[in-house]
């Protein structure tokens, strides 16, 4: 699938095999960015200026994951600052699931950005060659605006972006499907995402990973603003649309506030989400991976916001994040007071329970950004290791060193020594499915007549 992308700051190009998605930049004077000349190769996007992906902070952000007790990571994050001008950023937070689930995540947080660049440039591309007749052209349709009216900057951006965003999930999603690579029948990823450019946040979002923001009120208290929705399979309209695909939604004994979505032949595999990237045996019976689009115009008042994966907030709730944050020593260790926080309130609540994977994105909208380059979990050499690719940080503030597989880091711990079939876990993405293989294992979804089944080759 072949692509090429220039905007004001960047050039984005993808040649036609999976993997070699390219993207660059050229300073020249007078501007800091413009199209590119200079190509790098996507498994060369970890030394891309002002982008981070491991533990560690930027100018505006701070971002930390922790593994849980289930295997490998399986959470993937990034920050973007300078996506495609000075005052746009992107956050993403994708929590895989599935034996696969680790790689679909970071093939997700690696290609879905420059897929949204591509498509803004479509979008630009055509508005600019059409001198805007094309954009008037399809208002009505778009939001019922008489097409003979002016049409605001605001709403010709939420527009460009609300397509984008639509048009870079299903392109995602179709690569995932063809991929050479993966195999996303049983496996498949979250997705939350924000662009935020200049006052304006524009969001996308799959599955149950969530986005809040911390706001002050009238007395100049804060509070917690709830921005994304969790897609889970008991809300009305996502098991509504499910059960007309022949999907069915239901909880097990065991876990009666979990709903999952099963097979109408088996009980399987048990999704415990209505939209995701890949899980293709699902595809059929209703689980999609459209975003929910939203917009929000930023305040004054609006201080931060946080992007988790569910095994933050299966354990602490909107107002629990927005105080921990608001109260972490420096603005640069909230990710991972955030996360600590998490790990403690799940050997609280859950201690007879397999930790989940914790991640956490906090970007700060006012810039202001206080850190000592020697803090705990932040050390230089942290810092470092988000673009030398020789060593990550495993979770608990420790350098390790790491084995990679294409563009995905596999941090090896004396934690991830687990088997597939070992104990039953509070909340599974997915059950009956082993997070992490031995190498020499293999994984079928077979089905036979009227019985579905996981085959261990």
């Amino acid at each position: 699938m072949g692509c090429c992308v220039s905007t004001s700051s960047r050039s984005t190009c993808s040649s036609g095999s999976h993997g070699e998605a390219r993207i660059g930049f050229r300073v020249t004077k007078g501007t800091s960015r413009t199209i590119s000349d200079h190509v790098i190769p996507l498994q060369n996007l970890p030394s891309v200026p002002n982008r981070i992906f491991a533990n560690g902070k930027s100018r505006n952000s701070c971002i930390f994951t922790q593994q849980g007790r289930k295997g490998i990571n399986q959470d993937a994050m990034i920050v973007w600052e300078d996506f495609m001008s000075e005052d746009v950023t992107f956050c993403g937070v994708f929590d895989g699931h599935g034996p696969q689930g680790h790689l679909v995540a970071h093939e997700v947080r690696d290609a879905l950005p420059l897929k949204l660049l591509s498509s803004m440039h479509s979008y630009q591309s055509r508005q600019h060659e059409s001198e805007g007749s094309c954009f008037k052209g399809n208002s009505k349709k778009s939001d019922g605006r008489d097409p003979d009216k002016n049409i605001f900057a605001e709403d010709r951006s939420k527009f460009s972006w609300r397509e984008a965003f639509m048009k870079s999930y299903k392109a995602m999603d179709k690569e995932l499907r063809s991929h050479p690579d993966l195999d996303c029948f049983c496996s498949g990823s979250t997705a939350v995402t924000i662009i935020k450019q200049g006052p304006s946040l524009f969001m996308g979002y799959i599955g149950d990973s969530r986005a809040i923001m911390g706001s002050k009120d009238s007395n100049g208290s804060m509070v917690a603003i709830q921005l994304t929705v969790d897609l889970k399979p008991d809300l009305p309209k996502e098991a509504e649309r499910i059960k007309k695909c022949k999907g069915r939604v239901f909880a097990m004994q065991d876990e009666p506030e979990v709903h999952r979505v099963w097979l109408p032949f088996d009980d399987a595999p048990g999704l415990a989400m209505a939209r995701a990237f890949g899980d293709f045996c699902l595809k059929e019976y209703g689980v999609i991976s459209m975003p929910e689009f939203s917009h929000r115009l930023l305040t004054d008042s609006d201080q931060f916001i946080v992007l988790a994966s569910d095994g933050v907030w299966d354990v602490l709730s909107n107002e629990e994040v927005v105080q921990i944050v608001s109260l972490a020593p420096t603005r640069s260790s909230a990710a991972r007071a955030l996360v600590d926080s998490a790990a403690g309130q799940w050997k609280l609540k859950y201690p007879t329970s397999k930790m989940d994977d914790c991640t956490a994105v906090c970007l700060f909208l006012d810039g202001k950004m206080e850190y000592d380059n020697e803090e705990q979990g932040y050390s230089s050499a942290t810092l470092q290791s988000n673009h030398s690719g020789n060593a990550v940080d495993d979770g608990y503030g420790r350098l390790v060193a790491a084995e990679f597989e294409g563009n995905v880091v596999a941090v090896l711990t004396e934690d991830q020594k687990w088997l597939g079939l070992e104990g039953v876990t509070r909340v599974n993405s997915l059950v009956q499915l082993p997070r992490f293989s031995e190498e020499d294992q293999t994984f079928e979804f077979a089905s036979s007549g009227n019985q579905t089944g996981l085959i261990f080759l």
